[in-house]
Parts: structure tokens; sequence; C-alpha cells
């Protein structure tokens, strides 16, 4: 199951919204075939499996023992369902690590397989097939996107500095948020954020598709030459309702409309302390720079900007170079009541 799990992360980056998902298949103790899902829309897991095993290895499919980290689908949707595969290739047992859990499959999938005489064997590895994929888990489970927040903040607790960008995490650092966006499906900064940074809000240091840009606030407000116009990655706006600001909690409901099962929000203050308040995030990365905002910016102390004030249960704390990132969870994060 263990190389399932190092098969399925190779896709991560380039499925969602679907799950990252890899299939080994194994005969007497040894791999004949093995696969993962690459990209979003195209061939599963399953198909990529059984399309790797040789010539002369076929007629030892259906004595061999199919393992996936994740139930294998049982619909049409942009592929032919996977279980009908595993049953045109008489596999009579099949090892899972989660049941998957959108609508169309949970529990499903297993059905159809027992149905047809296959051994089906799951709950093996549990918790690290949920782990793996988090953010499509939740946004079946509550029906909410993911939320992670990410921001960078000096040794005296100031993200930035009115009007003006400020890099203040190393360039390790960069690279690491970089990697976080490739996780993400979406993105999302507030208005002030893009006309003080101009930011590409890609994945450049990183490998993975460049996510959805989600800003806050009306596009006319911001340059038409600025990055968040270029054809790099899509850009949505979210302005005003009805002549009033969208709410988190609206702007959330129509991410979920749209599919979006995670959420990456990189700033500014306001945007983010906007998501604490609303106890509306999952997890927090925060980097702390060794050096004061001072030392940092050189500019005067009336111009800093604070850092949220945010509190949960510390997950990992960890040093790239200079910088501390410590991962906080939100442990009343169950559908952001």
């Amino acid at each position: 199951m263990h190389r399932c799990f190092e098969l399925a992360k190779l896709g991560k980056g380039y499925v969602s919204p679907n799950p990252m998902v890899g299939a080994v298949l194994v005969h007497n103790d040894n791999i004949i075939g093995e696969g993962y899902h690459q990209q979003f829309g195209e061939a599963h897991a399953e198909v990529n499996c059984l399309n790797s095993v040789a010539e002369k290895d076929m007629e030892l499919i259906s004595d061999a023992t199919l393992y996936l980290n994740l139930e294998p689908c049982s619909h049409f949707g942009k592929t032919p369902p996977c279980t009908d595969l595993i049953i045109r290739h008489k596999i009579k047992n099949v090892v899972i690590s989660t049941l998957d859990a959108s609508d169309k499959v949970n529990g499903k999938g297993v059905q159809r397989l027992r149905e047809h005489d296959v051994n089906c064997i799951t709950g093996i590895l549990e918790k690290e097939g949920y782990d793996l994929n988090k953010h499509f888990f939740y946004f079946h489970k509550h029906n909410l996107p993911y939320i992670t927040l990410k921001y960078a903040q000096s040794n005296d607790e100031y993200i930035g500095v009115i009007g003006k960008e400020i890099k203040i995490s190393n360039d390790a650092t960069q690279r690491y948020v970089h990697q976080l966006r490739a996780e993400h499906q979406a993105i999302a900064v507030g208005k002030n954020t893009v006309l003080s940074d101009n930011p590409s809000l890609t994945v450049r240091f990183a490998t993975g598709k460049n996510p959805i840009r989600i800003v806050l606030g009306s596009e006319h407000a911001i340059p038409k030459d600025y990055h968040v116009f270029n054809s790099e990655a899509s850009t949505y706006f979210y302005g005003r309702i009805n002549d009033e600001a969208i709410t988190i909690q609206e702007l959330l409901q129509q991410l979920t409309k749209n599919n979006i099962i995670s959420l990456l929000v990189e700033g500014g203050a306001n945007v983010l302390q906007q998501f604490i308040d609303n106890n509306a995030w999952n997890e927090a990365h925060i980097i702390t720079a060794q050096n004061n905002m001072q030392i940092i910016s050189n500019e005067n102390i009336d111009t800093y900007i604070k850092a949220p004030v945010i509190s949960g249960t510390l997950q990992e704390n960890s040093t790239l170079q200079t910088d501390n990132i410590q991962v906080l969870k939100n442990p009343n994060a169950l559908s952001y009541s």
C-alpha cells in the first residue's frame, strides 16, 4: 500500500479536484503493473496500472491482487468506470485504503465489485489514505473547500508595509510557498495586495498547475497590465453582491458551487483576519523571519502592517535556512460554523 501512496503523490498539483490515486498490481509478491492518475480528466490509476503490464505477464492478471489507495469509481464521468475494467480483467482480489467520499461513489464501487465475486479488503492504512487526500475528503464531507492560510511575518510580527512590496521570507521558503500553491486548486488575495505587490500567484518555483486566482475586490480598481490579468492562470474577481461587500461565507458558497475543493489564502492582513474571525480555515502556515521589520524594510513604524491574530494547534515546527515555519491546525474547523 505504501507504493500506492508514493505513486499517487506523483499526481499532486495536477489532478485536482480529483483525488490523488495510485494503483499497484501484485502477483506472488512481484509487482507486474503500476500506475497513477496523472492529469485531471485523463486515465485513472487503474487504467494506467493495467496498461503497464507486460505482454508476458498478461495471463497473470486474473490471479494478481490490485492495491489502491482509493475506492475505484463505478460511474461514467470523464472516463469509464474503473470497476468495470477490474471485472473485465477478472481480478479476484482488491485491497483498498479508503472509500471514496463523493456521492457518486462512496461504497458503490466496492459494492459493485463484490456483486461480481471480487474479494475487497478496505481500511488498510486508512489514516494515511485520508491524509493524502485531505482536501478531497473535507470538501465532500462538509460541502466546503479546505482552507489553508499562509503568511510571512517579521520576528516582531509584522507582515508588510502599507503600499509597498516587502520581501520577508528567504528563497528556500519561497519555493516552499510555491509548492503549497501547487497543492491547492485556487489561491486568494485581497485587492490591496494585488495593488501593492502585483503578484503573479503562480508556481514558478515548484512543479504543478498554476492555481486559479481569486481576487477579493473589483477588477476595475486594478491596472490592466497587472499580472493577475495575464494568461498564466484563470482569475476570478469577487467584489460586491447587491452593493454589499461579499462575505467570507458567500465566497465559500460560490467556490463550492464551482467545485473548488481547496483554497490557499495568502493575504493581505485584513483578508486573512476575516477568514480567521469566521473560523473559515483548516490549517495555517506561518513563516517567521529572523529580523524585525525595521531591518527588513527600513521604513517608518507608522506604515507597518500587523500580522493576523490566530490561535490553533501546533502540528509542525521547522526551519528553512533563516526562516521558521509553523503549521497550525484549526481544531474547530468542522463546517465553518
